[in-house]
């Protein structure tokens, strides 16, 4: 098999090694696109916990190849995507129906061999079986719309709210989508590229701010009757941006932070104003219980996810990959490994 190795932050070799075979409750995977994601961005820059070496990516679908003893639900020849997320089960938010929050959460791609190389060992329990229909770099999208179906849960949109959405990369265009399937009135949305304020007004967005010249809490209040919106999400990660949010949001309504900030970031908040506005402040992190739901959204149809794929690239050029993710201009990169 063939697979991109990051040996340490900074470094990538493309490398040959022996295909493994699956063990007692795991399926090889022969991998036909994985998603390349900020995550991955920031593990090879030694910005997040990681595991080195490693062979990362973590939104993958492929075919199976191969199972192991004890598998039931799977079949070779199967396409599958991959829940990466790994609980122990026993620690105490597991135990409290908070697997996401596991104490010794592990995931493929992160802390163990992922998506970008030609074949994948997983366990068989973190297989989701897909319509052999759907087109395997769509069915990669399962795990950020996952995530994306927990956020916008969290953000707890009601029929008929005003959202205000900052930042229209691939997380900010599937989270306007998700908030219109809510029946937000309104989604207003903050991004600083041209192309992608272009495409998240053909996406349904009623408003898109430029805001280097544009004041973001003017649109917004003026489209509220000075009231600000009912839900802010955050989906930059930026410290500027994460600060800016409270000053969006109406009374009773909720801030979403979506984007990863640096650890270091902070912001200043008033107290007195979230006691007495009744503000709601809350986070959102990877994609517990909603890799199913997320798989059945995408065969509906009702969400456009092809489009919003920019780049497709074979495992040698992943290089490539990350610096046109770091450089802003893609929206979804998908490396097909075959």
């Amino acid at each position: 098999m063939r697979a991109a190795v990051f040996p340490s932050p900074g470094a990538c070799d493309i490398v040959e090694r022996e295909t493994p075979l699956p063990a007692e409750r795991q399926a090889l995977v022969r991998v036909q696109a994985s998603g390349l994601c900020g995550t991955d961005l920031h593990i090879y820059r030694g910005q997040f916990p990681a595991k080195f070496p490693l062979i990362a990516g973590h939104e993958f679908a492929g075919i199976v190849e191969d199972i192991g003893s004890g598998v039931t639900h799977l079949r070779t020849g199967d396409h599958i995507t991959i829940d990466p997320n790994l609980h122990c089960g026993t620690c105490r938010p597991c135990r409290r129906g908070l697997t996401h929050l596991c104490r010794n959460l592990s995931a493929i791609g992160v802390t163990l061999a992922g998506g970008f190389s030609t074949h994948c060992l997983v366990p068989a329990r973190q297989a989701y079986k897909v319509p052999k229909d759907m087109p395997f770099d769509v069915a990669a999208m399962a795990e950020p719309l996952a995530c994306c179906l927990h956020g916008i849960e969290r953000a707890r949109i009601r029929p008929g709210d005003v959202v205000a959405l900052i930042g229209a990369g691939m997380i900010g265009l599937l989270l306007l989508q998700l908030a219109l399937l809510r029946g937000a009135s309104v989604v207003i949305v903050s991004e600083l590229s041209p192309e992608k304020r272009a495409r998240a007004l053909k996406l349904g967005a009623s408003q898109v701010v430029d805001p280097q010249t544009q004041d973001l809490a003017k649109v917004v209040k003026d489209a509220t009757e000075n009231l600000g919106a009912d839900v802010v999400i955050e989906c930059v990660g930026s410290e500027a941006t994460a600060q800016q949010v409270v000053e969006l949001v109406g009374d009773g309504g909720t801030v979403l932070f979506f984007g990863v900030a640096p650890p270091e970031a902070q912001i200043t908040v008033n107290p007195y104003d979230i006691y007495r506005r009744e503000i709601t402040i809350t986070g959102s992190f990877t994609n517990p219980f909603t890799h199913a739901p997320a798989l059945a959204l995408l065969a509906s149809g009702r969400l456009q996810v092809a489009d919003l794929i920019s780049h497709h690239l074979p495992l040698e050029e992943l290089l490539t990959g990350l610096e046109l993710l770091e450089s802003g201009q893609a929206t979804k990169i998908m490396i097909e490994p075959r």
